[in-house]
């Protein structure tokens, strides 16, 4: 009588995950769920290219209506590439991070015209392309075309330190964690896996608090096991973000309410978005903007007012504080460069969050 042969560590840890997947998996509008992977249904890869940019430091939530929309605006690859760039970066307004959107265009043009429009189906030739870094191209290479790479994002990292209880603090436990997420992910269903780890990281393993009765790695995972799961990742200390001061100035139009917006640099942040005037956002301290300097900025000599209360934002690397300023204009022409925008047209604008933020204050 033979010995039954053992799986290796590895391979039980990730059917144990798939077999969870299958059960547990979130529907997504992007994603091709399990019962249709068996079905023959192939995923698309414009559309996991299209949801893994837009997913960068974004929430599902946030994504899904966008994705939607981008699809219904450019169904294909193509049509993508046939767009102008202002219309992309209207669309993408209010996701935030907008070389993201300048990116998904440069690359939907590189693609079309170097690889005829087909995305390339292997890793390194992903990461080649415009706005595609490590982890976009290992997810496009696993879930649109079948490649073992290893794909490791915040959720993944958190799962693979308390697996495996990695004591090296981000940044420098990315080396390790990739490591070991590449011994687990299997040659067979990598998309799948990727996924289900993505998934097991947005429920489960959360964290604080992870239910980790329920998860698929509660026998195997060496933090439970030492009880202190939320330790992991351990993380260097957080510098303290700088807080940086600024004036707005809304400029109305009497006859009609339209406001008065002009377009970004090409080049910096937030580059190539529309804005409402304002002076720059070098300002180290509520003085340095006091009424008298901010209408030293101002765009046109007119009554501006100062409004009660304040914008606030938050960069990556900053903290930014905006004073309102508001004056009401009564000519119908163009004051400087720029142009008006009717209320009916506002939110159709390419204008980035802090500045809708300053028209929603009036």
């Amino acid at each position: 009588m033979t010995k039954r042969q053992e799986q290796p560590p590895t391979t039980s840890a990730a059917q144990a995950l798939l077999d969870w997947y299958d059960r547990h998996h979130r529907s997504l509008p992007w994603r091709v769920g399990p019962k249709e992977r068996m079905a023959g249904v192939v995923p698309d890869p414009y559309h996991v290219w299209l949801s893994e940019i837009m997913l960068q430091q974004t929430t599902v939530g946030a994504v899904k209506s966008y994705f939607e929309k981008f699809l219904s605006l450019w169904p294909t690859l193509a049509d993508l590439a046939g767009a102008q760039e202002e219309d992309v970066l209207k669309a993408w307004a209010g996701l935030g991070y907008y070389s993201r959107a300048r990116n998904l265009k440069k690359c939907a043009d590189h693609v079309q015209l170097h690889h005829n429009g087909r995305f390339p189906d292997k890793a390194k030739a992903l990461k080649e392309l415009p706005g595609i870094g490590d982890y976009t191209s290992a997810a496009i290479a696993s879930i649109a075309f079948g490649q073992a790479a290893p794909v490791v994002d915040g959720n993944i990292e958190r799962i693979v330190s308390r697996l495996y209880r990695i004591e090296e603090a981000l940044p420098k436990a990315k080396k390790p964690i990739r490591e070991k997420v590449a011994e687990l992910t299997p040659a067979n269903r990598p998309g799948d896996f990727a996924q289900g780890m993505m998934d097991l990281g947005a429920s489960l393993c959360s964290p604080k608090k992870p239910a980790c009765a329920l998860c698929p790695f509660h026998n195997i995972c060496e933090a439970k096991k030492a009880g202190d799961q939320e330790r992991f990742p351990v993380k260097a200390p957080k510098k303290q973000k700088p807080t940086r001061y600024g004036a707005a100035f809304l400029i109305k139009r009497q006859i009609d309410g339209a406001i008065w917006l002009r377009k970004r640099p090409d080049q910096g942040l937030l580059a190539a978005m529309s804005e409402t005037p304002g002076t720059d956002w070098s300002g180290k301290s509520a003085e340095t903007f006091d009424l008298i300097t901010a209408l030293e900025h101002a765009p046109q000599n007119l009554d501006f007012r100062k409004r009660s209360g304040q914008i606030t934002h938050t960069f990556t690397h900053f903290h930014l504080i905006l004073d309102v300023y508001e004056a009401i204009s009564d000519t119908q022409q163009p004051m400087t460069t720029g142009w008006w925008s009717s209320p009916e047209a506002i939110n159709k604008e390419a204008l980035p969050t802090v500045f809708r933020k300053v028209v929603e204050m009036v």
